[in-house]
């Protein structure tokens, strides 16, 4: 297991290999041109670094307690890639290492001058919990806690129809071995969900690649 490798400044680090274990980081400035004030960037790039730097006090002044210690508790090395902002919410990505979800990596709800919310890629270590986390998510209509456990095809699929907390009730059957995996249900008055949970082990952690329905 590697001991992290603490690399400053604004410019975001990148690092590559997977592990159960911080980041052993290497610095990857961005052009200039690339770098046009973001106001959700700099505040974000503030709390990634303190991350990097593992240095609690910082990263207290750029994010909120619950945001810091999540981010403190990510189990892989550090994302090699700024993946730019969308709104609010900032992301750095994995592009060398395969990770757990469709969110490969780290992503930062900024509100104001604070990091409100981390979602992190997940390492869960059973095919139910994965399935589950995302069944959650899905209820609340959170796509980002989604893409924490699930492919961005079996969240796209999932999201095409918003749960409906009046309509039919889904009761979770289980998981089972399948060729490629595990596959987890939920049966509900009409027909059954089928969560495809692959990636097989406890040690590389588990994610829902794809979703398919079955009719009665």
């Amino acid at each position: 297991m590697s001991t992290p490798l603490v690399l400053g400044g604004a410019a975001l680090a990148a690092a590559a290999t997977l592990t159960l274990a911080p980041a052993v980081p290497a610095s990857a400035a961005a052009p200039a041109s690339a770098r046009v004030a973001s106001a959700p960037r700099d505040v974000a790039d503030k709390l990634f670094d303190a991350w990097l730097a593992r240095d609690r006090t910082a990263a207290a002044r750029a994010a909120t307690p619950a945001a810091v210690n999540a981010i403190f508790g990510y189990v892989y090395r550090a994302p090699d890639r700024f993946g730019g902002c969308s709104g609010a919410v900032c992301r750095y990505v994995h592009t060398s290492v395969r990770v757990p979800g469709g969110l490969d990596g780290i992503a930062m709800v900024v509100t104001g001058s604070k990091v409100t919310k981390v979602y992190l890629s997940r390492h869960l270590v059973k095919p139910s919990a994965a399935a589950g986390h995302l069944f959650a998510a899905w209820k609340r209509n959170d796509r980002y806690a989604a893409l924490e456990v699930g492919s961005t095809a079996a969240v796209n699929t999932l999201f095409r129809v918003k749960y409906d907390p009046r309509g039919v009730t889904h009761h979770f059957q289980g998981c089972g071995k399948e060729p490629k995996g595990y596959s987890c249900a939920w049966s509900y008055e009409g027909g059954a969900m089928l969560m495809h949970v692959v990636r097989g082990s406890a040690s590389a952690g588990f994610e829902v690649g794809s979703i398919t329905y079955l009719a009665d």
